[in-house]
């Protein structure tokens, strides 16, 4: 006799067209035996969901922020309804999600994890940017790093980790943003799936739009687990670096170079 939740030995999976036409329902051709599918509180979980009104459903890029979801009721609706899908995605996969005591509460805790932490930067807003004057008028170069990198390759939903480093040339007529926003900002943009040649950016364009600085430079140093676990499997020491250049940092050498010998610099302290 098969074991609770997995087909016959002979039986063939039949996949049918759902109800919206087009991609195949594995999921509901599955035969379940007595006692099988969602727990109680799975159950309970996502007819509640179904009182909380999700935000309007819409095309949206893997890596933008999208308005709506804020609030606690409706990300709660958003991980029940994700939760329903993850466990159809391990009937698809034939793990057993009710039984086994490894991966009973696994989709809703991936479903959480998604949204309240891997993309979380997708669903709130953007960190405040704290402003003090800059009475000195300092306009020379100002370079900070490292900054954790924790971030989701959008092609295979795996963990990209490292460095960014960020370079300031401050407008004297201008302000001085706090230290520590940089790490929220790098945070906020990798939270969300992404692709490294993206991400700087994106960390690059929302800190020009918002502090205006005369010159900015943003370099990444990262490992993708996309290509150290799978496919080539890679060396763990295999790293991609790229960075962004804006304003006068695009143009002068000088104040380039002076940026990456200093970025230089802090990663190889990382290192040692």
């Amino acid at each position: 006799m098969a074991p609770a939740g997995s087909l016959a030995p002979n039986q063939p999976m039949r996949c049918k067209l759902n109800r919206k036409g087009g991609r195949p329902d594995y999921a509901s051709d599955i035969p379940r035996q007595p006692g099988m599918g969602r727990n109680a509180a799975g159950d309970s979980m996502n007819n509640s969901a179904k009182k909380l009104r999700l935000p309007p459903r819409g095309a949206a890029l893997c890596n933008e922020a999208i308005e709506g979801f804020a609030d606690r009721a409706a990300k709660a609706a958003m991980i029940a309804e994700a939760s329903q899908k993850l466990e159809e995605l391990f009937d698809v996969l034939r793990i057993d999600h009710v039984n086994d005591h490894n991966t009973r509460d696994t989709p809703r805790w991936v479903a959480k994890m998604f949204v309240e932490e891997v993309l979380r930067g997708r669903y709130d807003a953007a960190p405040k940017i704290t402003e003090f004057e800059n009475v000195e008028r300092c306009d020379r170069l100002i370079v900070t790093g490292p900054i954790d990198v924790r971030s989701t390759c959008a092609h295979h939903l795996m963990p990209i980790h490292g460095q960014a480093y960020i370079g300031v040339l401050p407008s004297p007529e201008g302000k001085i943003i706090g230290l520590s926003k940089y790490d929220r900002i790098v945070e906020y943009f990798c939270a969300r799936l992404q692709i490294q040649e993206e991400l700087v950016s994106q960390i690059g364009n929302y800190i020009v739009d918002e502090t205006a600085p005369k010159g900015l430079a943003i370099r990444i140093s990262a490992v993708h687990m996309c290509r150290t676990h799978r496919g080539v499997r890679a060396s763990e020491q295999s790293r991609m670096i790229n960075s962004a250049f804006f304003g006068e940092m695009l143009h002068n050498k000088d104040l380039k170079n002076e940026f990456l010998h200093e970025a230089l610099a802090l990663e190889r302290r990382v290192g040692a």
